[in-house]
């Protein structure tokens, strides 16, 4: 099981599609204190958690983000890190590895400059995040390079494998555009049905001609899929929102995703594990009974799920059928 905390709403860059609308002028002043973040990951640890991912926002702006890091390791959880790269500088990296970050996914695009600093918000953010990438690896940590997939930019990810395989990076996961915060903005560059499952197919026959990790993100359909292709996959669902996976947003509240604005309590008013175990909402995500639609009767339900946040969004239901289904590919 893995969670997500996203740490801060601040960042330094400003990309058209951030679902969490962060930015360098953000009220932070409500945001969860040292005291409150080490209280909660105890609580992540009690409520049976393995990994926790610290992101934001940038988390490297968070003031006590090496202390959130050390304590995540000591309470025995694997820490890992989302992040733009900007800030990777090569003392960050090494500081980073020494209190315990095992990896890190830098968010990267393109390899086309203009694209992703024009997505990005900011001129040279992306020299500044292949910077970051390498002094990830030369620190010693784990890299993933999250590519968010549109319309635009579809036809690159064959380009960044070769890429970054020969820069011995460990993993390419491409995150399929989900409109929720700022990407309410940019619904119509989504990939859908046939440029939708055709970009799944080409990640999946990509994986067995390449050493990198490739896991397509908020697209559940890869796993039915990688089924009847015959593909052998380490992974167990494709949707783990309120299963085995959720976020807690800065300010403490729990939600199913962060992609999806349905909350499930928050930690501020109640202890994290109890959150987990007990919410209406988890519960109701956890039993397939519940999902309507194709997404609850479907052959493939145990191991698709339906990506919950699109149906929300299309839908304004997180547990109706997912509007891309498998089935209708």
């Amino acid at each position: 099981m893995l969670i997500s905390w996203n740490t801060t709403k601040k960042c330094n860059l400003n990309c058209v599609h951030c679902y969490r609308e962060s930015g360098i002028d953000v009220d932070t002043s409500n945001e969860l204190t040292t005291e409150e973040g080490r209280k909660l990951i105890t609580e992540i640890k009690k409520a049976g958690f393995r990994m926790l991912i610290l992101s934001g926002g940038e988390p490297l702006l968070r003031d006590d983000i090496f202390e959130m890091i050390a304590a995540a390791r000591q309470e025995g959880l694997i820490p890992a890190m989302g992040s733009n790269g900007t800030l990777l500088s090569k003392d960050v990296a090494a500081e980073l590895f020494k209190n315990g970050l095992k990896g890190v996914a830098i968010s990267l695009d393109s390899l086309d400059k203009k694209y992703h600093d024009e997505f990005r918000g900011q001129v040279g953010a992306f020299d500044k995040a292949q910077e970051g990438i390498e002094n990830a690896l030369t620190a010693g940590l784990r890299v993933q390079i999250n590519m968010t997939v549109t319309e635009k930019n579809q036809e690159e990810f064959a380009n960044l494998v070769s890429y970054y395989e020969k820069k011995r990076v460990h993993a390419i996961h491409p995150f399929f555009l989900v409109p929720t915060g700022r990407a309410l903005s940019m619904e119509e560059d989504s990939l859908r049905e046939v440029a939708y499952f055709s970009m799944i197919r080409s990640v999946l026959e990509l994986q067995g001609t390449t050493s990198l990790e490739l896991k397509p993100t908020c697209a559940p359909q890869f796993m039915p899929m990688a089924h009847e292709m015959g593909l052998s996959q380490r992974f167990t669902r494709g949707c783990l929102a309120g299963t085995a996976y959720c976020c807690i947003l800065p300010e403490g509240q729990v939600n199913v995703c962060p992609y999806l604005p349905v909350g499930a309590g928050n930690v501020r008013e109640e202890a994290f594990d109890k959150i987990w175990k007990s919410s209406p909402v988890f519960l109701k995500l956890r039993d397939i009974k519940n999902y309507e639609g194709e997404c609850g009767s479907c052959e493939y339900a145990d191991i698709c799920g339906g990506c919950r946040a699109r149906a929300y969004y299309y839908k304004g239901n997180y547990l109706a059928e997912e509007p891309w289904c498998f089935k209708r590919g």
